[in-house]
């Protein structure tokens, strides 16, 4: 293998291969897949010269260790955590330069869930269906990173970005999801959309790349039927049997058979990837462009 690699010696509680995910395929029954905060790993993408299309590691709380075969540049964002080349403390949220063998750690997210880790030169897996992207979901893409694993690297850009620090978004303390009501909003009691749009919720421990599931009153229906299985879009509001509101993600099926009672505007869910358990939630109901 060529030296433009990165060996992983921590591959920490879920890190995988993301970027801007498997666009154009729901016809087929492929979900989108790519980075829930598409906005951070753009920026990590950006401070290293790489193409905003480039793939990059996304983390899941406990960060990973990297190694990488040659010299790199990398850039950390998203989740705040700390960053340690070879036990000395690096640069979070700007470019970072990591000599041949030696150890990038990034550590724990101190606030948030996900951190990006973007390389020069971007993780040169093969791409399925024209993206590089894991979908835990599906199963297609690359599996999630494990220890001893070795990353293909691409060629690195001509020069990464000169910055002291980078503006990022802090991750929310509560998180606030403008809705548009519908299409199967009809199936729910006047009560429930008051319940929906005027009550807090909390992000549930159970969330995960699919969807953000969270606590709080249950949703009562008016139609008690079942309702055939049909398309599902990113930000979709479905509403389970226990009538407690499911946020689709990234990862979510192309198709589902409980009612979507709204759907999430798209610039409200990158928050949503780093609202961590327990975080109040407001949906705000807004009208259909």
């Amino acid at each position: 293998m060529s030296d433009r690699a990165l060996a992983v010696v921590r591959a920490g509680a879920l890190t995988t291969v993301q970027d801007q995910g498997r666009t154009g395929h729901a016809h087929l029954g492929v979900p989108r897949s790519g980075a829930l905060d598409a906005p951070a790993a753009a920026l990590a993408n950006r401070l290293v010269a790489n193409p905003v299309e480039a793939a990059v590691l996304e983390t899941t709380v406990d960060g990973c260790a990297l190694r990488p075969r040659s010299t790199v540049t990398v850039a950390v964002t998203g989740a705040p955590c700390s960053v340690r080349v070879d036990g000395r403390p690096a640069a979070w949220g700007a470019p970072v330069r990591v000599p041949a063998g030696a150890l990038l750690d990034v550590g724990p997210a101190r606030a948030g869930l996900r951190s990006y880790v973007a390389v020069s030169g971007g993780v040169a897996v093969d791409p399925v269906l024209g993206s590089r992207s894991t979908d835990l979901l599906s199963g297609l893409g690359p599996p999630p990173l494990a220890d001893g694993a070795v990353l293909p690297l691409g060629g690195p850009g001509v020069l990464h970005a000169r910055v002291d620090v980078a503006a990022h978004r802090a991750p929310p303390a509560e998180l606030v999801l403008r809705v548009t009501l519908g299409p199967r909003d009809d199936w729910f009691t006047g009560p429930a959309l008051r319940t929906l749009t005027t009550r807090a919720y909390r992000v549930s421990a159970a969330s995960n790349r699919i969807g953000l599931r969270t606590e709080g009153p249950s949703l009562e229906r008016s139609v008690s039927g079942e309702l055939p299985s049909e398309g599902m879009v990113l930000g979709a509001v479905q509403v389970p049997p226990d009538g407690r509101p499911v946020v689709f993600l990234a990862d979510h099926p192309t198709t589902g058979g409980y009612p979507v009672i709204a759907v999430v505007r798209p610039g409200d869910l990158p928050a949503a990837a780093q609202a961590v358990p327990g975080t109040p939630v407001r949906f705000v109901a807004v009208r259909r462009r």
